[in-house]
């Protein structure tokens, strides 16, 4: 098979690797064969991976003679690459295609028969993605859609990413204003004429200002940009509200800890310390958000989405793919999230009203 190897790789090489510029876009695959000189296998295999970790080589493959033995269950038929990060390397799928072609090619000859005339038996036809059918305005049966990848993954993970940006944008400077007001006494001046809640809440619903007009920006830049790409229709227009909404809550949501954070703390190191397991409401849903998003309808994906603090994100996702979410689990997240966000808002304003005015002691 070493043959096979280095021919398939010096054609890779010459076709596959440059753009139509001339430009090199992926690595070359440069193999060659190694004589054994009867060495037991395991010292082959301590020098080889020794030469690999010295960057000698990238890497070596080990074929088991029983590849080309017709019982599937030889106990020598593997092929193994041996890389530094051999999981995650184009090169196993390239190096299966091409091994296991010449050994299915080997298998007939010696069966007598002709491979170039039974490729038609190994063709792969692929499956296409179609989107569900319905009635058209005249009352026919609309044509088929084909689903694009882009769609599927981009749009609801594009939801989740803006929903973090602005979150992190909107809500995270109230801790630093909160505690720059605090030890440069502006805050005594405004508690004279408003309430703690109210010096508070006026700072969070300000957030929330500045989260909707940058996520309208935002949202009106995309949608113009796919306008101008005639690829609008990617974007489910009917959710644009609901994004608003969500944005609305996990601000509040998080703008509230944030106030009480810097109302609590003195100094930025003391309030790094705080600032983590208030970011849990949007670094967990970002961190989950590739589960749900392959799997939307999933017992766990309903139940994580339906946790009040990841509510807002992970709801959002859900709505953004076809049949990821039923109604009655989007009013019951809804009504879940806005009672845990006034129950934030309460604390917080708890936390800020004892917190606001002290100095000089530990949170």
């Amino acid at each position: 098979l070493s043959e096979t190897i280095l021919m398939a790789a010096e054609e890779r090489n010459a076709t596959s690797i440059h753009n139509a510029n001339g430009e090199k876009i992926a690595p070359a695959y440069l193999f060659e064969t190694k004589d054994t000189q009867e060495k037991p296998i395991d010292q082959l295999r301590l020098e080889y991976s020794d030469q690999v970790r010295n960057n000698e080589l990238f890497g070596f493959v080990e074929i088991g003679s029983g590849v080309l033995k017709p019982e599937t269950a030889h106990p020598d038929a593997s092929i193994s690459l041996y890389s530094k990060n051999p999981a995650m390397d184009d090169m196993r799928g390239w190096l299966r295609n091409i091994i296991n072609s010449k050994v299915r090619e080997i298998h007939l000859q010696a069966l007598g028969l002709d491979p170039t005339e039974l490729a038609y038996v190994f063709k792969r036809h692929a499956v296409d993605g179609m989107k569900l059918v319905e009635l058209d305005k005249s009352g026919e049966v609309s044509e088929a859609e084909r689903a694009s990848e882009i769609e599927s993954y981009g749009v609801p993970f594009g939801f989740l990413f803006l929903m973090y940006v602005l979150t992190m944008m909107g809500a995270t400077p109230l801790l630093s204003s909160v505690m720059e007001e605090k030890n440069q006494h502006i805050a005594e001046t405004l508690l004279s004429s408003a309430s703690p809640f109210q010096f508070m809440f006026g700072k969070v619903v300000g957030c929330v200002a500045v989260s909707l007009t940058s996520s309208s920006i935002y949202v009106a830049g995309v949608v113009a940009l796919l306008a101008r790409l005639e690829v609008l229709s990617m974007i489910p227009m009917y959710l644009l509200p609901w994004l608003f909404i969500y944005i609305i809550l996990i601000t509040l949501m998080i703008g509230s800890m944030m106030a009480a954070i810097g109302a609590a703390c003195s100094d930025l190191k003391e309030a790094q310390n705080y600032m983590f397991p208030a970011l849990l409401p949007v670094l967990v849903p970002l961190v989950l958000g590739f589960v749900v998003i392959r799997e939307p309808s999933s017992g766990f994906s309903t139940f994580v989405s339906l946790i009040p603090p990841f509510t807002p994100m992970l709801m959002m996702v859900r709505q953004s793919i076809p049949g990821g979410s039923e109604i009655w689990q989007i009013i019951l997240g809804l009504l879940g999230s806005g009672l845990f966000t006034l129950f934030v808002i309460w604390v917080g304003s708890r936390i800020f009203r004892v917190g606001i005015l002290l100095k000089g002691k530990a949170p």
